[in-house]
């Protein structure tokens, strides 16, 4: 039986699975991820740092205009647009056998696509906050800014995204966690599994069946009960929704 078949099969005898997915979900909708050959800390030596300095809260705090500058030209992609993982999973939640998303990426394809229920571990480029009076902001805002984006009253406006040193927002680690733990079957995408606390996420799962779709192996391969080493799009896009 093939891979696919056994991915098949396992969705067709679930009845609430929830999907796990890292930045290798959008890397067929020309978003690069991070630590790939042709992701981003390769290719930002114009930079003269690390991104994860560039995109910490010190950072922002310390160089606010070269955050917005790093921001802006290296993790906003106004233009993507959903590819077949995200379509496929929210066909899956309007058939009412997805319970959730849960995505550590910032760029809104899941909703895009039709998801309803996403749980945003690290924030959204599409909800921006004035730091001062906390009016909402939407992403043309920061992008048409020159400089420091800044809210009518003076302060800046901040998008609402995780940064390094940042913890992430509780009461949605808390639905992730909710919704893991009550799965008959994890679905894993697109993330090798070593940032935490979101990897951590995995170890809360009780249910019957963990996939792991990811092109390279990941450290939790061996208790997995389906591992496919492909691309998350290529590989949902050969699944039928019943």
């Amino acid at each position: 039986m093939s891979k696919i078949q056994q991915l098949q099969d396992i969705i067709d005898s679930s009845s609430n699975i929830v999907f796990f997915g890292g930045a290798g979900v959008s890397t067929e909708s020309g978003i690069p991820d991070f630590r790939s050959e042709s992701g981003i800390f390769k290719s930002l030596k114009k930079y003269g740092d690390t991104p994860e300095n560039l995109i910490s809260h010190s950072y922002y705090l310390d160089h606010t205009e070269e955050f917005f500058e790093y921001y802006k030209d290296t993790l906003v992609f106004k233009d993507a647009k959903p590819n077949p993982a995200h379509l496929k999973l929210a066909e899956l939640e309007k058939a009412g056998k997805l319970r959730a998303v849960i995505t550590q990426n910032i760029d809104g394809l899941h909703q895009k696509a039709g998801s309803r229920e996403v749980m945003e571990l690290h924030g959204s480029i599409h909800r921006n906050y004035c730091q001062i009076c906390n009016k909402e902001y939407p992403l043309e805002h920061i992008l048409e800014s020159d400089g420091i984006p800044r809210c009518e009253c003076g302060g800046i406006v901040k998008p609402d995204v995780v940064l390094y040193e940042e913890p992430l927002n509780n009461a949605v680690l808390s639905f992730a966690i909710d919704y893991i733990q009550n799965a008959d079957t994890l679905i894993i995408g697109g993330t090798s599994l070593v940032v935490y606390p979101a990897a951590g996420l995995i170890n809360y799962f009780n249910g019957d069946n963990l996939v792991l779709i990811n092109k390279s192996e990941t450290p939790y391969d061996d208790i997995a009960s389906l591992v496919i080493n492909d691309a998350i799009g290529e590989t949902l896009s050969q699944i039928e929704v019943k």
